[in-house]
C-alpha cells in the first residue's frame, strides 16, 4: 500500500468502552503507519497528543457526539475546550432535528459557532446521512460551506447506517471542489476506500486502518 493511502486515514476509536491501553494502541499504529490523525472522544484528547508529541499525525475528537442535540454554546465550548487540549481537528455533528424541522438558519449558526470557536483549526461537519433525504444532504452540505466550514462528513457511525458511494458522490458535487469530503462508517477494506475515493472523497474516518493498509477486509462497522 502507498504513502498516500495512510495521508487520508482518521485512525478511529469512539466506543464508549475504550480503555487507555486501546487508545495508546491507536496512536502507536497512526506512527507507525502515518495516518493523518487519531479520531478519539474528548476525554482522550491530551493523552493522544501527547503519544503524538514530535509527529505529524493529529488529534481528531468529535463534539456534540453522536446526537448533536446539545446546543450550540454547549459544542463550541467543547470546541475551545478540545483544542486546548491538543486537538488538532474538529468533526461536530450538525443539529439534525433542526434541519428536517427546516430551520436552517438554526443548522448554520450552530455549525459557525463551532467554526469560530475552532478560530482556524480544521473543521469537519458531520450530516448523518444516513437519517436524510438527498434533498436534506444537499441542504446540510450547503449550509456546512455557507458556516465556513472546511469539510463535510457522511457519518457518526453510531446511527443507521454509514458512508455510500452515491452519498459521497452526492456530496462532492454540492460542495465542489475545494472543500474536503470524509467518508466515514463502513469502509473495511481498500476496495472499500478506493469506492469512496473514485466518487470524491479526501478523507476516510475508520476503526480498520490497519487492515486497509495491509490489504486485508476488517468487520469494524466504522
Amino acid at each position: 500500500m502507498t504513502q498516500n493511502y495512510a495521508v487520508m486515514i482518521d485512525h478511529t476509536l469512539l466506543k464508549a468502552e475504550s480503555t487507555k491501553k486501546q487508545v495508546q494502541q491507536i496512536c502507536a499504529e497512526a506512527k507507525e503507519y502515518g495516518f493523518a490523525s487519531v479520531c478519539v472522544n474528548p476525554t482522550w484528547v491530551k493523552f493522544s497528543a501527547d503519544q503524538l508529541a514530535g509527529t505529524e499525525v493529529k488529534v481528531c475528537t468529535v463534539i456534540g457526539f453522536p446526537l448533536g442535540a446539545t446546543t450550540s454554546a454547549v459544542k463550541a465550548f467543547e470546541t475551545k475546550d478540545a483544542i486546548a487540549n491538543g486537538a488538532g481537528e474538529i468533526d461536530m455533528v450538525i443539529n439534525i432535528g433542526a434541519l428536517k424541522d427546516g430551520d436552517f438558519d438554526l443548522v448554520r449558526d450552530d455549525i459557525k459557532a463551532v467554526v469560530d470557536a475552532a478560530n482556524g483549526t480544521l473543521v469537519k461537519v458531520i450530516i448523518e446521512t444516513c437519517l436524510l433525504t438527498d434533498e436534506e444532504k444537499v441542504k446540510a452540505c450547503e449550509l456546512a460551506v455557507e458556516a465556513g466550514a472546511d469539510f463535510v462528513k457522511t457519518s457518526t457511525g453510531f446511527s443507521t447506517g454509514g458512508a455510500t458511494a452515491e452519498d459521497i458522490a452526492l456530496m462532492r458535487k454540492t460542495v465542489g471542489p475545494d472543500l474536503g469530503v470524509k467518508a466515514s462508517g463502513g469502509v473495511r477494506s481498500l476496495e472499500d476506500m478506493q469506492k469512496m475515493i473514485d466518487n470524491g472523497a479526501t478523507r476516510i474516518g475508520a476503526s480498520s486502518g490497519v487492515a486497509i493498509m495491509n490489504g486485508l477486509k476488517s468487520d469494524s462497522n466504522y
